[in-house]
């Protein structure tokens, strides 16, 4: 599988370190095997001004049976659960990879709106089945990062 990581710099070893806490999947390094996505992220770099790089990597999933990785195939309670406890800085889980979903600004929008109680859980639930299909995977730990290899990257 071909996974794209969206920068203003070519990512050849990715890390951890430079991640930001409170993110969707929690703390790690964040790609997406839908091309389209990684260029759009890129809009957040070149909007300041920098250049917009994907980085390209292959990733074998058969990897994945000796790893501990959670799978949302949709928007659903439990991915709302997850990016809730992530967001909120709580996150104590040991997986290695997290994929599914992207709580983009629209997605965000609903979840601030759960937050702060002017919605149900399954109003939010509702509203999050309508969204654009979208995918991102987020390696965790240096086990799951080694996994990942890079292939290239080229400048949007």
């Amino acid at each position: 599988m071909i996974l794209y990581h969206s920068s203003f710099l070519e990512i050849v070893k990715p890390d951890i370190v430079h991640s930001r806490p409170n993110v969707d999947f929690g703390r790690g390094f964040y790609t997406t095997p839908i091309r389209e996505q990684a260029e759009k992220w890129c809009g957040r770099f070149t909007r300041r001004g920098k250049e917009g790089i994907i980085s390209r990597y292959n990733f074998d999933q058969s990897c994945c049976n000796e790893l501990k990785v959670l799978k949302f195939d949709s928007y659903s309670e439990d991915w709302l659960n997850f990016i809730l406890i992530c967001r909120s800085g709580n996150d104590t889980s040991d997986y290695d990879i997290v994929t599914g979903g992207v709580a983009n600004d629209k997605v965000f929008n609903t979840v601030e709106l759960y937050f702060d109680g002017l919605i149900n859980k399954i109003e939010a639930i509702n509203r999050l089945r309508y969204e654009r299909p979208n995918m991102q995977f987020c390696f965790r730990t240096e086990a799951a990062l080694e996994k990942l290899n890079f292939e290239g990257s080229e400048r949007i």
